[in-house]
């Protein structure tokens, strides 16, 4: 059985970003009435891992066309843009609840030093946007062969 170390700090700040979330949904919801189109900016929800030889971020991007996706590197920041558009069949007045976030977003992410950024893969599936980040060679960790004399 593995043993893992606890990091007091990791679940803080855990604990801190949802508090934050929290509080941003609830004012968001405050400022605007059951009867109002909910326009504007939103994030979508986003992972992001990191193995031995790259990172990967997993973006939920449901609803979102391709096309409607803009994602670029500038300054050792990964920048993502995009609109989740409205598109209704029948008029405002005749929705009785619209609780989906649509419009625009834009989320920015700082790129570790020991990322490649001429190596980048990016696949939409599904709704989910995968980044895959590949790290450079001299920057991976290696495996030292110690020789006992």
């Amino acid at each position: 059985m593995a043993m893992n170390q606890w990091d007091p700090f990791k679940d803080m700040t855990t604990l801190k970003e949802r508090m934050d979330k929290l509080f941003e949904d609830s004012l968001t919801r405050s400022r605007t009435t059951e009867q109002e189109f909910p326009m504007g900016s939103w994030k979508p929800a986003v992972d992001i891992y990191e193995t031995d030889d790259k990172v990967v971020l997993k973006a939920d991007l449901p609803g979102i066309e391709q096309r409607d996706i803009d994602l670029r590197i500038e300054d050792g920041t990964l920048i993502l843009n995009g609109e989740r558009k409205f598109e209704p069949v029948e008029k405002q007045e005749d929705f009785h609840r619209i609780e989906r976030a649509y419009g625009a977003f834009h989320r920015t992410f700082r790129l570790p030093s020991t990322v490649d950024q001429t190596r980048i893969e990016a696949k939409h599936k599904d709704g989910v946007l995968e980044v895959t980040l590949f790290k450079r060679e001299d920057t991976r960790p290696r495996q030292i062969k110690v020789e006992v004399k």
